[in-house]
């Protein structure tokens, strides 16, 4: 499949395109679907890293559609991954709804990047949704011996059942119910993550929600608590149309 005016530009940009092939297929919950797959070379081009994505093509109408997805579980030896959908109305989940093994999907691998912090959090606070649980569990596995704080905006009642990978020891999950178009969410962490910050220099804050609440919380996180730029990643994953 060509990809378009965006395919060309990621090209000059160096991006690097694969071919995906499913190889099995998972319904986690009825709103949550994961595809193992193999990478087609993917890996070994380009080793993994925490929260790494890819750009995976799609035939919207005759025209192609890009959307970006966080690789699971990477294994570089193998050459295989998993991908982990949020389905809702939307072309990229019609796919994976239909999806079954020997499937194909084209992929770019192109502006993912992974800044270590230094020094290493001995506390994460971590905003997510549906849409990010896999960048959510792939910072854990990455920091295995921090503390965390997960703020989760779970809309549906299923979403209380998906795969998160918290320790008890470690971590602490609080799921949020989607009110106000994440106003809930806003408000309950704003209320309750300034006092879990002790030194700002050992916290590393991640937030990835919908484009709205992420730049709001990403603001608080900066302007009102102090956290160090460097010491905050806030990226929107989705833009809510409405509430």
């Amino acid at each position: 499949m060509a990809h378009g005016w965006e395919g060309a530009v990621l090209k000059l940009m160096r991006g690097k395109d694969f071919t995906l092939t499913v190889t099995g297929v998972e319904a986690v919950t009825e709103r949550y679907r994961r595809l193992r797959v193999t990478d087609g070379g993917l890996l070994a081009a380009v080793p993994p890293h925490p929260t790494m994505w890819a750009r995976l093509w799609f035939d919207r109408g005759g025209k192609p559609h890009q959307r970006a997805y966080t690789l699971v579980d990477p294994d570089p030896r193998a050459g295989t991954f998993s991908l982990e959908f949020a389905l809702h109305d939307g072309t990229a989940s019609d796919w994976a709804r239909a999806a079954e093994p020997g499937a194909t999907v084209d992929t770019t691998v192109q502006g993912t990047g992974f800044d270590r912090p230094d020094p290493e959090p001995s506390r994460l606070l971590v905003v997510g949704d549906p849409a990010s649980l896999p960048g959510v569990n792939s910072l854990l596995d990455a920091f295995p011996e921090a503390d965390a704080t997960i703020w989760f905006e779970a809309p549906d009642p299923g979403d209380r059942e998906l795969p998160f990978r918290v320790d008890a020891e470690r971590h602490e999950l609080r799921l949020v119910e989607r009110i106000d178009g994440g106003g809930q969410l806003v408000k309950e962490v704003r209320a309750a993550l300034p006092a879990l910050v002790d030194d700002p220099e050992r916290v590393y804050a991640w937030v990835a929600c919908d484009t709205r609440t992420t730049r709001e919380l990403g603001a608080f996180l900066r302007k009102e608590v102090g956290l160090p730029r460097r010491r905050v990643h806030a990226l929107g994953y989705w833009r809510a149309d409405t509430n």
